[in-house]
């Protein structure tokens, strides 16, 4: 071969290496399995799941599975109530946020997947699109009668058993008798552990303020940091090795779930956007209030993130795992662009313990 055609090989393939995303994972925090939430809008179980499991290996040293759907049940009670003293004026759907999650362990407990798994008759995979329906339908026209009895919970209690199943009392789990909530209390899930953070300029940074999108049902409340703040916080949990709850959109065209990877190019359009690193929005402050007031970024996605990486040009990304099944090279997992995390995060949740002193000592101090 001659020295030209070396050089010109040599050249051709250092172009192929470089024309494609390749990761390197500077940090993976220990996690369970993905996870598949199939045909339903519970990701925000799936996720906080996830987030509470690697809390549990790092407080406990163990691996648990819990139990999405006997969350999901709950809070679909809690949701019927709500609905109903509203009139019908309020979000009656499958989504929710990482707070509901925490606040229903405290008042129902937990318990394992393979206690309660939500599936039946033989079922592999979740679908809640005609148990939905019917709830909602169900709901709807008891409202309209304008003159409820006291039968419309059992009533409706028992759709919830037709489609997921009877709710467990008592258990049996590593030789040990439990009730959901002695199961949470064994576990040493503490939820006043757990904080939410939000970056928005329409409430005061470092107070506290509810988070107006249409999943925030039950009003629950953030606290308020820069956005800039917000990137250190999630940055210093991962190097202390808490992972974090990540809720945000999804809906970018720079977001490809089959691809693993999330990014926010400045163009579009280009032909090789999922397979050359190239060049990202900067992101600030301003960007980001004007793209969530204008429904450019809006809430549709929870997920977990357990870790960072870097692509061969030393591009920063965010490892996190999803909720969709092993799909993509990346089996499930997710590459995100720090462009990405910082204009279309809508809210974290990590443990109060993981975050800084300059901020814990901010938000805990401001009146």
């Amino acid at each position: 071969m001659t020295r030209i055609a070396i050089i010109f090989v040599f050249t051709f393939a250092s172009l192929i290496s470089w024309s494609q995303y390749s990761f390197v994972n500077e940090q993976k925090i220990e996690c369970t399995s993905v996870k598949n939430q199939a045909r339903t809008g519970t990701c925000w179980s799936f996720a906080t799941a996830s987030f509470l499991e690697s809390e549990i290996i790092k407080k406990k040293d163990l691996q648990i599975d819990l139990s999405e759907m006997f969350v999901v049940r709950n809070n679909y009670e809690e949701k019927a109530q709500n609905y109903v003293l509203r009139q019908g004026k309020a979000n009656f759907s499958q989504g929710s946020l990482s707070h509901d999650l925490i606040r229903n362990l405290a008042k129902n407990g937990a318990v394992p997947d393979e206690v309660y798994s939500g599936l039946r008759n033989d079922e592999t995979r979740h679908n809640h699109s005609e148990m939905e329906a019917g709830l909602k339908g169900f709901l709807d026209g008891i409202i309209k009668s304008k003159r409820l009895s006291l039968k419309w919970k059992e009533a409706f209690n028992s759709i919830l058993d037709v489609y997921l199943g009877q709710e467990p009392k008592n258990f049996v789990y590593k030789g040990k008798n439990h009730t959901p909530k002695s199961f949470a209390e064994w576990l040493d899930i503490k939820p006043s552990d757990y904080i939410s953070l939000s970056s928005f300029t329409h409430h005061p940074f470092y107070e506290k303020f509810i988070l107006e999108i249409p999943d925030n049902y039950s009003n629950g409340t953030f606290y308020n940091v820069p956005i800039d703040e917000l990137v250190e916080a999630v940055d210093y949990a991962l190097a202390k090795g808490y992972t974090i709850a990540w809720d945000g959109d999804v809906s970018e065209k720079g977001f490809s779930a089959k691809e693993g990877i999330a990014i926010l190019p400045t163009d579009e359009k280009r032909e090789d956007l999922f397979t050359n690193p190239g060049k990202e929005v900067s992101v600030n402050q301003d960007l980001r209030q004007s793209n969530f007031e204008s429904y450019a970024t809006t809430d549709d996605h929870l997920m977990h993130l357990v870790g960072t990486a870097e692509d061969q040009k030393g591009n920063k990304y965010y490892l996190i795992k999803n909720s969709w099944g092993e799909i993509s090279d990346y089996k499930g997992y997710i590459y995100m662009s720090e462009a990405y995390l910082k204009m279309k995060t809508v809210a974290i949740m990590l443990n109060k313990n993981a975050l800084t002193d300059q901020t814990s000592k901010k938000i805990f101090t401001t009146r």
